[in-house]
């Protein structure tokens, strides 16, 4: 491994550790497309790389963090709710995964980007502006 690519990767593993850390975002968000522009790994490697990256020891730090500062205002983090949230997880992504090895990389790419474009116009609140727009010339 070149120094360059440690330093790539080092880079992209805390970019994508700060946003998570930040707003519970990272994985798919920063290191799947930092992957494969910079480091010109397939979308498929990627994603499996950003998967491996995401397990227990990586978040827990993080997890715990939330779960005792939201215990002291107040708004404790239901166990419960993550369990079952988890057993989905885990079951969506390993369906997610075999689907995903089946699409050809142009076309995961592009379900990929529709996928962040949608999540960023929602956030933004621009899907309610268009509709005020829209209802304002009729």
């Amino acid at each position: 491994m070149t120094t360059q690519l440690i330093i790539i990767a080092l880079l992209i593993g805390l970019a994508a550790g700060m946003l998570s850390g930040l707003v519970g975002v990272g994985g798919g968000i920063i290191m799947v497309p930092a992957l494969v522009f910079f480091m010109n790994y397939t979308q498929h490697q990627a994603q499996g790389t950003s998967l491996a990256v995401l397990t227990l020891p990586v978040v827990i730090i993080a997890t715990l963090h939330y779960y005792y500062e939201c215990q002291k205002a107040g708004t404790p983090i239901d166990l419960k709710i993550v369990g079952l949230l988890c057993g989905g997880f885990v079951i969506g992504a390993f369906f997610g995964s075999k689907l995903a090895l089946r699409i050809d990389q142009d076309t995961l790419k592009k379900i990929f980007a529709v996928i962040l474009f949608y999540t960023a116009f929602k956030m933004l609140g621009w899907d309610s502006m268009i509709v005020k727009w829209v209802k304002g010339i009729f």
